[in-house]
């Protein structure tokens, strides 16, 4: 016996459960979302959801860079 689930139809989360927020871009650096972008979607309309989706492949240039390590970090602070 088999029973049809329901689902809803609707855009899937780009959450890949590696939540951690890059302290320059202010991005996720798993799924790429912002901060605001994360905490609103579950609230926000599927031509939301679909936009931000569409707008994710541009932003991993953000993070594809190393920043320098610790030497960078301490060069930055010095300017």
């Amino acid at each position: 016996m088999t029973k049809k689930l329901w689902q809803r139809n609707e855009v899937e989360s780009p959450c890949i459960n590696i939540c951690v927020v890059h302290p320059e871009s202010r991005l996720c650096t798993g799924c790429l979302r912002s901060i605001d972008e994360i905490g609103r979607w579950s609230a926000m309309s599927p031509e939301e959801r679909r936009a931000i989706m569409a707008e994710l492949p541009q932003r991993e240039s953000v993070h594809a860079k190393r920043r320098g390590g610790r030497a960078a970090k301490l060069a930055r602070r010095r300017d």
